[in-house]
């Protein structure tokens, strides 16, 4: 069974930088697309990067697009996403989650899904 473990959070300077892991296990994850969310207070969990593991094809949410950089180490089972000049909307949980579906965007196209991972970014 996939399992996701994200770890890398915590609280950060607006303007700073932060990176988030997500080591997997359980799968054979060439076959994959992993994903990042986020989920705010009070808000619907949105979709912020994901990668395609076996091409490693990425693609962003408009809001982070030129901030944040998704990538992958095979070599670690390890999906990372880089975090650059936060700000204070960028605070949230953030989950890291699986899926069989090359283009998946969206949390319905997502099977498996860490614990998250908590973003805090003060002003």
């Amino acid at each position: 069974q996939v399992q996701l473990v994200e770890s890398g959070g915590g609280v950060v300077q607006a303007g700073g930088s932060l990176r988030l892991s997500c080591v997997a296990s359980g799968g054979t994850f060439s076959r994959y697309t992993l994903g990042w969310f986020r989920q705010a207070p009070g808000k619907a969990r949105e979709s912020v990067a994901r990668i395609n593991w076996l091409s490693g094809s990425t693609y962003y949410v408009d809001s982070v697009k030129g901030r944040f950089t998704i990538s992958r180490d095979n070599a670690k089972n390890t999906v990372y996403l880089q975090m650059n000049s936060l700000k204070r909307e960028d605070t949230a949980v953030y989950y890291c989650a699986a899926s069989e579906v090359t283009t998946a965007w969206g949390e319905k196209s997502y099977d498996y899904w860490g614990q998250g991972t908590q973003v805090t970014v003060s002003s």
